[in-house]
């Protein structure tokens, strides 16, 4: 799903807010305001590739290739080149756009949270082989502290952590874990998926045993019989609920029993088997729910991650403010400091004229003692925000080129002479089309109303259709312990005449599709629970969560 570029209007009333509050404070940026030095050319952006999990290795051109594991390089905790562009005389001249084009570079919440594509991806892949997925971390990552995140920088503490791989949070539109903050979720309930993967199993075995017996019948005191099998047995499960089954029986068995016809013997025997739900699990719905699932998550994802970007934008623009702010603070207090400190000179000189009185000596060290201690508390502010700029604009402060340097900003505020008026609606109409949160709950909405339908499905009984056709092949060389019979009226023995021919283990298999043993047949398969409660309890839940999602995303589009 396509999703334009956020304009917000509330961020651009937030930018004439925090204009007001600097004016207030004199933000007069003397050194700078000053158009800094010509720069080097910083380097192009570096570009995150971000892998297709959704395909499988296949047997082409390595038959071995789907068993092989897929490998995923480790994390690059290095910072991208920009950064030493920057630096100048040990100092960072750091622009507001460079701020941002290097937290799109460096930051960890970003590359944190980009993770969560390929995880997404992962989801789809699961869902294809017809297994249930497994879900994905949509919240925003806020480990970064500063800018109101994490209690640095403001009140906020919105910032904490999630309980997610990587710090970050579960469910979409707001949601916690599950629906609208539940703790579990009947999200993918529904009817057994059959495995679209082809499965192949195969049994080779060769057995030798003796077995003495007590039966006169037996010919012989000790039984000496080996056996060789050769079993394969395929199975593939198809979208529209039809499961596919085919056994191949194969076994050679050699014995000294004089009663036994043939040694060795060859026995084949094979069944093809096809089965397809008639009421639950019956169309493509029930059976593909998770593929579904999947695709929604991975747009969920995607959302997720273009809100990520605009969340961590904002903080970095919040942190550069701040980081100007305790420059200009600086200015404040070492101006007022020296305003102090000649307030104090002139109250002694006028104290030794005797124009004044001795105890404004005192009042005037009073002064200047506070403001130095404001002057100081100023500086550690100071550092303390270059300090949040370097730990937010990079991957990793080892370097100590970095970790020493001082960050100088070089933008200021500009607020435009004129500012087009926009209608309210038209913001507010903008906003409900294009915010991140309410795509996310809307494709959360899709999924719900799809396990809705799933879980009506599985409360039908199961009613199977199934059908096979199979064959049945003997062959093998007539035993030369065997008993030939001398006279026509000797018993327990082979007349002559009744000598069958040797077949190959090409003749036995070919007797399974000659028709000459066939088994075949078709039947139903009924299966009814006769109170359902289980499957009662999945249906009610789901459509109840549905209704809870529709009244969460009515809850965001009247937060806009």
């Amino acid at each position: 799903m396509h999703l334009p570029r956020l304009n917000s209007a509330p961020r651009l009333l937030a930018g004439f807010l925090m204009a007001g509050l600097l004016s207030t404070k004199g933000w007069t940026q003397t050194s700078q305001n000053a158009t800094p030095a010509a720069l080097p050319a910083a380097p192009s952006a570096q570009r995150s590739e971000v892998k297709d999990y959704t395909k499988p290795r296949s047997h082409f051109p390595n038959p071995i290739g789907p068993y092989l594991p897929r490998h995923v390089p480790p994390p690059d905790l290095n910072n991208t080149p920009r950064v030493e562009a920057l630096i100048q005389n040990g100092k960072v001249m750091l622009s507001l756009n460079d701020a941002i084009a290097l937290a799109l570079e460096n930051n960890l919440d970003i590359a944190i949270a980009r993770y969560n594509l390929n995880i997404a991806d992962t989801d789809i892949l699961l869902a294809n082989a017809g297994q249930s997925t497994r879900g994905v971390n949509t919240g925003v990552v806020q480990g970064t502290p500063g800018g109101g995140v994490g209690g640095i920088g403001g009140s906020s503490t919105s910032g904490s952590q999630g309980g997610g791989a990587g710090g970050t949070t579960t469910g979409a539109g707001g949601a916690g874990t599950g629906s609208s903050g539940l703790v579990t979720s009947t999200l993918g309930v529904g009817s057994p998926v059959p495995s679209f993967d082809p499965i192949v199993t195969g049994t080779l075995s060769i057995d030798h045993a003796n077995s003495p017996t007590s039966n006169a019948f037996a010919g012989v005191p000790v039984v000496q019989q080996n056996t060789g099998t050769a079993n394969f047995f395929y199975q593939q499960g198809f979208h529209w609920g039809t499961n596919m089954t085919v056994g191949f029986n194969n076994n050679r068995i050699t014995t000294n029993q004089p009663f036994t016809t043939f040694s060795p013997t060859l026995n084949s025997n094979f069944r093809f088997t096809l089965t397809q739900p008639l009421l639950q699990g019956f169309g493509l719905l029930p059976t593909t729910r998770f593929i579904r699932i999947a695709k929604n998550n991975r747009e969920i994802s995607d959302v997720a991650f273009r809100l990520q970007v605009i969340t961590t934008v904002n903080q970095i623009q919040n942190i550069y403010w701040d980081l100007v702010n305790a420059y200009e603070n600086v200015k404040v207090q070492q101006e007022s400091l020296a305003l102090a400190q000649k307030t104090l000179s002139d109250n002694k000189k006028q104290v030794e004229i005797g124009t004044l009185a001795p105890i404004e000596i005192v009042r005037a060290q009073s002064v200047v003692s506070t403001d130095q201690q404001t002057l100081t508390v100023a500086q550690t502010t100071l550092q303390l925000q270059q300090l949040l700029m370097k730990n937010a604009l990079s991957r990793t402060l080892v370097d100590p080129v970095l970790a020493e340097a001082e960050v100088v900003p070089t933008s200021t505020m500009v607020v435009p002479p004129t500012e087009p008026v926009v209608p309210i609606q038209d913001l507010v109409n903008d906003a409900l089309h294009h915010r991140a949160e309410l795509a996310e709950s809307r494709i959360d909405l899709t999924n719900r109303d799809l396990n809705n339908q799933s879980a009506k499905n599985a409360l039908l009984p199961s009613l199977g259709m199934f059908a096979y056709y199979g064959g049945t092949g003997l062959g093998g060389s007539f035993n030369p312990n065997a008993r030939i019979c001398t006279t026509p009226t000797q018993t327990f023995c082979t007349q002559p005449a009744d000598i069958p021919p040797s077949t190959s283990i090409g003749g036995t298999i070919g007797q399974l599709f000659d028709s000459s043993a066939p088994d075949k047949g078709v039947g139903l398969s009924l299966t009814i629970p006769l109170r359902n409660r289980a499957a009662q309890a999945n249906q009610v839940r789901a459509e109840l969560e549905y209704r809870q999602s529709q009244m969460r995303l009515q809850q965001l589009e009247n937060q806009v």
